[in-house]
C-alpha cells in the first residue's frame, strides 16, 4: 500500500517552519529520519520512491529534499538531475557509497550536499540547517554585472542576455560568495567553508558547472577565472 505523506504541524505555519521531504525506500530509516527532524524543529513528509515524491510535490511546497540514491524505479541521482531542470530546491543525497568519486557524482547530478550511510542524525540536521541558511545570505550589492550576466544576490537571480538562468543551491552559494568581494581571489578551502560544500575538490565541480552557465566558452573562462595554485576569482565589469 502506498504510504501517504506524513506531515507534522499545521500547513498554515509552513512559512515559519522548514518543511523537508524525505525520499527513501527503506521504511524504517525513512520514519526514523522524519521523527528525528520533527523533534528538532522541522516539518517532515515522506515518500518511498521518486514517483511518490512527485505526487506529493504536486500539492505541497518544500524547503529541502533528503533523497536516497539506491531506490527502485528512478534512482536518487536521476531524480536529482530531473529536478534540477526546473528547480533550485536544496537537495541532500543519502547513499551507502561514500567514496570521493561517489560524492562528486552526486554533486555533478545537482545535489547540494552528500551524506554517506550510516550517519549520525544530528549531522543530518546540521547539514540541513546549513543548506537552508544559505538563502539568508544577502551581500550589499544590488546587482553585479560581468559581461552579459547580471546577478542580483538578494533575490538569488542570475540573468544572461536578459534570460533567467536556473542555479542550484550550491551554485547560488558559490556565486554569492564570489560577488560579495568582486575581483578578490578565494582559495578552494575558503570557498568550501563559505558555501558549506564540505571539501575542496567539490568546489572545482561547482565552478565547472557554473562556468557552463556564465561563460561563452567554459574551457576558456573570461569571468570565473582560475588563479593557479590559489583558487578562483570572479572578474566583474
Amino acid at each position: 500500500m502506498t504510504e501517504q505523506p506524513v506531515v507534522t504541524g499545521n500547513d498554515a505555519v509552513g512559512d515559519d517552519i522548514p518543511h523537508i521531504l524525505i525520499v527513501d525506500d527503506d521504511d524504517k530509516l525513512r520514519r526514523l529520519i522524519a521523527r528525528y527532524l520533527r523533534e528538532n524543529g522541522f516539518l517532515a513528509s515522506t515518500a518511498d520512491d521518486a514517483a511518490h515524491a512527485d505526487a506529493i510535490m504536486a500539492n505541497l511546497t518544500f524547503d529541502a529534499l533528503v533523497v536516497d540514491v539506491m531506490m527502485p524505479g528512478e534512482n536518487g541521482l536521476d531524480m536529482t538531475r530531473r529536478l534540477r531542470e526546473r528547480s533550485n530546491i536544496p537537495i541532500l543525497v543519502l547513499t551507502a557509497r561514500g567514496q570521493p568519486e561517489d560524492r562528486v557524482e552526486g554533486l555533478e547530478a545537482g545535489a547540494d550536499d552528500y551524506l554517506p550511510k550510516p550517519f549520525e542524525p544530528r549531522e543530518l540536521v546540521l547539514r540541513l540547517q546549513r543548506l537552508l541558511s544559505r538563502r539568508d545570505y544577502t551581500p550589499r550589492q544590488e546587482t553585479v554585472t560581468f559581461g552579459p550576466n547580471v546577478f542580483t544576490p538578494r533575490r538569488g537571480e542570475l540573468r544572461r542576455n536578459g534570460e533567467a538562468i536556473k542555479l542550484t543551491g550550491a551554485e547560488l552559494a558559490l556565486l554569492r560568495t564570489l560577488t560579495a568581494k568582486p575581483g578578490a581571489t578565494f582559495s578552494r578551502a575558503t570557498l568550501a567553508e563559505q558555501t558549506g560544500t564540505g571539501f575542496d575538490r567539490s568546489i572545482d565541480v561547482q565552478v565547472t558547472r557554473l562556468r557552463r552557465k556564465i561563460e561563452d566558452d567554459p574551457r576558456m573562462p573570461v569571468y570565473l577565472q582560475t588563479v593557479r595554485g590559489v583558487g578562483y576569482v570572479l572578474v566583474v565589469d
